[in-house]
């Protein structure tokens, strides 16, 4: 027998929640087809179970028909992405996360003080080119402290930076204090604005982490706040993986072992994390225990067009 120890919290975060409802309120309001510019959320399972009910998925407004129903991802979108809506007259409903908009507006007033903006995060993750198309002005991208020494800004003593919302403050604390030390004047936003659900699904992981010898993480090779939950196990010594669900289980993992660690990222379903444990009693007979963890409680408004649905 062996201990599956559960992470809390896990699994889908309120923004993650909020598009999925979205995209499921539109279906029942609007009926099928509904227009999803890129997948509302990282995570296979949800997209192909969306897509089974009659969302439809698209990279480009360009494969949106005249009229169609167009949802922005949870990521958000850059502004040319609206102003195109707008061109084609497409009813749109923006089912960004409040968390990423925030950021976006953070953004916009750093600009529209002239400063030219450093934004901490992954080149090519939706969220990020959505950002660097909501702010007017410069967006200088940086991923490492290494970027941090090769910037060069037109306006070193008129910065601020920004983030994106999946990394959290200790993914972040050793670029914004190289960009401080760079740029003594750098301006941001206040830590407390770091997304919640990332923090906490990071630190829920290193409290596993003292418990098990080996660490499952339910999510998606796209999903950025999985890869790094995977990540810091690996980091803490663990064997961690990261699993699109049960089938990817290999018995070989858990050979010796007495305690398994389970956690997933914020765009995968709990149904994904039990299915893993199925699969797991098909390897051993396993007994279950959640750790003790933060119980979040928050929950955001849905868009106007959909508040009755």
């Amino acid at each position: 027998m062996f201990r599956v120890v559960l992470a809390q919290p896990r699994g889908f975060c309120a923004g993650v929640e909020r598009a999925i409802d979205i995209v499921e309120r539109a279906l029942r309001k609007y009926g099928p087809p509904i227009y999803v510019r890129h997948e509302i959320v990282h995570n296979r399972h949800v997209v192909d179970d969306l897509r089974s009910r009659g969302a439809v998925f698209v990279d480009e407004l360009d494969d949106v028909p005249p009229g169609g129903l167009t949802i922005f991802s949870a990521h958000g979108v850059a502004k040319r992405v609206e102003e195109l809506a707008r061109e084609r007259e497409l009813p749109v409903i923006d089912a960004t996360c409040p968390l990423v908009a925030k950021v976006h507006g953070e953004g916009r007033r750093y600009a529209a003080q002239g400063r030219e903006i450093v934004l901490i995060g992954h080149q090519g993750h939706a969220e990020v080119e959505g950002t660097i198309g909501q702010v007017p002005g410069k967006v200088h991208l940086v991923q490492t402290v290494e970027d941090v020494a090769a910037l060069q800004p037109g306006t070193p003593d008129s910065l601020a930076y920004i983030t994106q919302t999946t990394l959290s403050v200790d993914d972040t604390r050793q670029i914004i204090a190289a960009l401080q030390e760079r740029f003594p004047g750098i301006v941001g936003p206040d830590v407390r604005d770091i997304c919640y659900a990332t923090q906490n699904r990071q630190q829920a992981v290193r409290e596993l982490a003292e418990e098990v010898e080996v660490i499952l993480v339910v999510g998606s090779r796209n999903s950025s706040n999985s890869n790094r939950l995977r990540e810091i196990g690996a980091e803490l010594g663990k064997p961690s993986y990261l699993i699109d669900d049960a089938s990817a289980l290999r018995p070989e993992w858990f050979a010796g072992v007495t305690a398994v660690g389970l956690t997933a990222g914020a765009s995968a379903p709990d149904l994904l994390v039990q299915g893993v444990i199925e699969g797991l009693r098909q390897i051993g007979e396993v007994a279950v225990q959640t750790l003790a963890g933060v119980a979040e409680d928050v929950r955001f408004r849905f868009p106007p067009e959909l508040a009755d649905a």
